[in-house]
């Protein structure tokens, strides 16, 4: 049975992303601890574990104003399969160079991710 270990991350998924990173980062003090090269996306991982991220998605189907949770599980292929035959809305899951992703929604339309980090 798939469990959520925790939360990986809490994040904006930005059309204005660059002014974002700049607003925690030079606004709010906060040190990126992971950027891209565009400036598009940024972590900020805080003193007490947890992390912020910002991005701005390319794929519009990846898109959702507001903030999103990323659920940590150990295999995102299962928990995606599992989650899914008890009602969730999750899509297919995405490989980056980081980490292993599936995007989807509660029922309110909020934004969720199962997540798996490829270095766990």
């Amino acid at each position: 049975m798939s469990t959520i270990t925790g939360m990986d991350l809490v994040g904006f998924s930005s059309r204005r992303s660059k002014e974002l990173v700049a607003f925690y980062r030079d606004v709010l003090g906060l040190k990126p601890t992971l950027n891209d090269e565009d400036g598009t996306a940024a972590e900020f991982e805080l003193s007490d574990g947890s992390t912020l991220g910002i991005w701005d998605p390319k794929d519009e189907n990846m898109y959702h104003p507001g903030a999103a949770i990323m659920f940590s599980v150990p295999d995102a292929k299962v928990a995606v399969e599992e989650f899914r035959k008890r009602g969730a809305q999750i899509a297919d899951v995405i490989e980056t160079p980081v980490c292993f992703l599936a995007p989807g929604q509660d029922p309110e339309g909020n934004a969720i991710v199962i997540h798996q980090r490829k270095n766990s």
